[in-house]
Formats: structure tokens, C-alpha cells, sequence
């Protein structure tokens, strides 16, 4: 059995099989709804069910509310059809690139600290990766679970993936990168996904904010920028435990100094003796609150963990940024924890 969805404000309908998801159905059928991790932790995908029944796989309670789900919010990511719908969600601007299976081959792994990997894989010889900077793919294992990274990479520079790995204790995934993956080795993986990416129809001052290997996908979308001779004044915030954590810390201060329209602000929460370090200490997002006592004239991009993201949406609209001006894309690991 399917049932039938209708977008509003657009009025695009599509189908949605048996035991599939609102949005995996949108993604298949080439609709652009927003979303991130996909399994049922950031919330970017939530959207409100004007008409007809969902029901919902596992989801992190910090996503979705009770109160919300009484108002008819849904995470469409997690949200299974009982009935044909019809859905309140904005749609993002653009067509979407429908996400492929492919075969990759990891070219090279080169370890950035002691807990950061980044990984450059290559597509078969006849074959190229159509996305957008800052989006990401997911590896599929044999047991068919998945694994979700960010693209570091820039569209025009494509002759390979790269990602950069953050060593999870207890991780499976993450454990057998830094421990057992050789160079060589095949993968298979499937992409394009997500909206974090930026919106070329704003001319607006960007802040950027990056947790950790949140500095990924920002560093696809500000080599991007850069490619493009596109302007717009960019402030990056980069906020680590320690001196070590800020893995690249070369490559974001020769933009600063390269291009006056781009500034950069290191941000360490926990910085080490050793480190001597002389700048801004703290939590990345309230960096950015210090220095911007006004953002509704701005777009904030920010990546990194579930909480920091939280943290910066609440503060940063507390301070005026329009709540459509806030992308996000928050690193989950593995499976989500189920909502009770």
C-alpha cells in the first residue's frame, strides 16, 4: 500500500511506499525538503501535519517535543504514513540532486591529530559526484546499518571525497577506520545528502560555526565561496577542546589573510598549558554572541554536536537572527537513542 503527499505552500505531491519515511520518499521523488542526520536527532526535517496520520520510528526527545507532536509537528525523517498526507514544510530552493550507490576506493588516509582522520576516497574512473558543498554521504555496511559524513570538499574539486573522522570510543565504525582500513580498500556508499549548503540567493553577512570536525562541511562551502568570487563578508568561528583539536588551523588563517572579506576566530573550551594559547577561550556560540550584539541582518551556518546546536539557534534568535536564516547540521553518531 502507498499513500499520497501533498506539500504546502507548493502543492508538489508524491507517493510513499509501505514502511517508507516521508522525507526518504520527498528525496527519492526529487523534492528539496530540509534535513539533516536522518535519524531522528537534529530536528531540521520537522515539519507540521495539517491533514492525515503519521506514526514514528525511534527519534531523540530534544528533536521533537510532546508538546509539538500534540500541535502536529512531525520529524519527517522518522515519520512512516498512516494515511495520505498533507504537509506544511519549506521546501529549499533548488533542485535536488537525487543521491546515487556507488563503489569508492579509499586513495589515502592521513591522520590530522590523535583523534582526527581525514579520508580521500575515489569514485570507479567514469564516474562523478554531483553535490552541493557541505552536504554529505553515508558509507553502507554489509549488515546494511549506515554512517553519515560531511564532504570537506568543494564541487569543483572533485577528484576525490574527503572526509574528515573523529575517532568515537566504542565506535565500530570510526574504531575500524583508524585501526583496520587500509588504502586500497572498496566501500560503498550512497550521495548526495542533506541541506546544509549555502544559499547563493542571499547577499546577507555570514557567520559561520564549527564544533570540532563540524569544520568539514564549512571548509567545502568557504573553498566554494572562494572558487566562485562570491564576497559575502564570512565570519568563521572554529571552537575546539585544545590547540590539537583545531586540526587545520593553517588553512582558515590563510583565508583570514588572503581574502579581507573573511575573518576567523579560534575558540578553545579547555585549552592545555602546552598549548599557550592567547585567544578567545570559551564556548564557540557564545563567542559569537559576544561579537554580534545584533544578527538579524545575517545568516548563521553552523555544524557540529546536537547540544551546540541547540545552545546557538536558541541564543543566536534570542539576538535577533530570523529562525530561517539558521542552517544546521548536527553530527549524530551511529543510531539514535529512542525518544522515551
Amino acid at each position: 500500500m502507498s499513500y499520497q503527499v501533498t506539500i504546502k505552500p507548493s502543492g508538489h505531491t508524491y507517493s510513499v511506499a509501505n514502511e517508507e519515511t516521508v522525507l526518504n520518499a520527498a528525496i527519492d521523488a526529487g523534492f528539496n525538503l530540509p534535513y539533516g542526520c536522518r535519524n531522528g536527532a537534529c530536528g531540521a526535517c520537522k515539519g507540521k501535519v495539517i491533514e492525515g496520520q503519521v506514526e514514528h520510528l525511534d527519534y531523540q526527545n530534544t528533536a521533537l517535543s510532546s508538546a509539538e507532536i500534540e500541535a502536529g509537528m512531525a520529524l519527517f525523517c522518522c515519520a512512516k504514513p498512516l494515511s495520505d498526507l498533507v504537509i506544511e514544510c519549506r521546501e529549499v530552493g533548488g533542485d535536488a540532486i537525487r543521491p546515487r550507490i556507488l563503489p569508492v576506493r579509499v586513495e589515502r588516509m592521513e591522520k590530522r591529530s590523535h583523534d582526527v582522520m581525514a579520508l580521500f576516497l575515489k569514485l570507479p574512473s567514469n564516474e562523478r559526484l554531483q553535490f552541493m558543498a557541505g552536504q554529505y554521504i553515508e558509507f553502507i555496511m554489509k549488515d546494511g546499518k549506515r554512517r553519515a559524513f560531511s564532504l570537506a570538499n568543494a564541487p569543483h574539486d572533485d577528484q576525490f571525497l574527503e572526509l574528515h573522522l573523529r575517532l568515537v570510543p566504542g565506535g565500530a565504525f570510526t574504531e575500524y577506520v583508524f585501526n583496520e582500513l587500509q588504502e586500497k580498500a572498496i566501500l560503498r556508499i550512497e550521495a548526495p545528502f542533506g541541506s546544509f549548503y549555502l544559499r547563493e540567493d542571499s547577499q546577507k553577512p555570514i557567520v559561520m560555526v564549527a564544533g570540532g570536525t563540524g569544520f568539514a562541511p564549512i571548509k567545502g562551502i568557504i573553498q566554494h565561496l572562494i572558487h566562485q568570487n562570491i564576497e559575502r563578508e564570512v565570519t568563521l568561528y572554529w571552537g575546539a577542546k585544545t590547540r590539537e583539536d583545531l586540526y587545520m588551523l593553517d588553512l582558515p588563517k590563510a583565508w583570514a589573510s588572503m581574502m579581507p572579506h573573511i575573518k576567523f576566530v579560534p575558540v578553545l573550551s579547555e585549552p592545555l598549558a602546552a598549548d599557550d594559547w592567547k585567544g578567545r577561550v570559551g564556548l564557540v556560540h557564545q563567542a559569537v554572541l559576544e561579537d554580534f550584539a545584533d544578527l538579524r541582518a545575517y545568516q548563521v551556518y553552523c555544524c557540529g554536536a546536537p547540544g551546540m546546536i541547540e545552545a546557538a539557534l536558541k541564543d543566536f534568535q534570542a539576538q535577533g537572527l530570523p529562525a530561517d536564516e539558521f542552517f544546521s547540521d548536527a553530527f549524530t553518531y551511529a543510531n539514535p537513542l529512542p525518544k522515551a
